[in-house]
Order: structure tokens, then C-alpha cells, then sequence
């Protein structure tokens, strides 16, 4: 069973910035996807960004140039730099890797809180 441990997670004015943060239990070298998804109250979960088996990045249209994911291998650590915060961007936010079909795991989620 692997572990993600996400921080980073506030409440944050319009405009600011916040960087979340998911450590792993397992070395995410070997993972073949990795990513951010966030849940707002009353809607689905939904992609953030990803890295994809390939190395390529994709962000939702909502956050492109605002959001950025990175990631350090000697860390085990994924991470989310989210820039100019809006109040839409207010959601639960997951960090998500996969290592194979049946290794999926999620993080149990970090609140992000933008006000108006």
C-alpha cells in the first residue's frame, strides 16, 4: 500500500498563491502518471494536471498559465504551484499516482479555500 501525504493547503485571498505538495511512501520514479485533481462542493472530481507516462504535462483549460506541476524523484514528491488564485479554484484537492493497472492511489485531499 503506498501513502500520499499532500500539505499545503489554506485559505488564500484572490490573486495569491499556494503550493501543494504530495509525498510519497513508494518512489514515484517508477509511477506512470501522476497528478492534481480537485472536487468542488456539489460537483465531480476533476483533473488539475498531470505528467503522463510519457513526461508530458496536461492542465485543465481553467488553470493553464496559471498552474504549474513539477516534481522531484529524490523527494518523492509531486507539487502544485497555483498562481493567480481565483475563487473558482476553491475545492478539495487530491494528489493522485499510478504505478499500474491496479496501483491507483489518492491522497486524502487538501483544502484550498480562495476568497473574493
Amino acid at each position: 500500500q503506498v501513502q500520499l501525504v499532500e500539505s499545503g493547503g489554506g485559505l488564500v485571498q484572490a490573486g495569491g498563491s499556494l503550493k501543494l505538495s504530495c509525498v510519497a511512501s513508494r518512489s514515484i520514479s517508477s509511477a506512470i502518471a501522476m497528478g492534481w485533481y480537485r472536487q468542488a462542493p456539489g460537483k465531480q472530481r476533476e483533473l488539475v494536471a498531470h505528467f503522463t507516462s510519457g513526461g508530458e504535462t496536461n492542465f485543465a483549460d481553467s488553470v493553464k498559465g496559471r498552474f504549474t506541476i513539477s516534481r522531484d524523484n529524490a523527494k518523492n514528491t509531486v507539487y502544485l504551484q497555483m498562481n493567480s488564485l481565483k475563487p473558482e479554484d476553491t475545492a478539495v484537492y487530491y494528489c493522485n499516482i499510478v504505478y499500474g493497472f491496479s496501483s491507483n492511489y489518492w491522497g486524502q485531499g487538501t483544502q484550498v479555500t480562495v476568497s473574493s
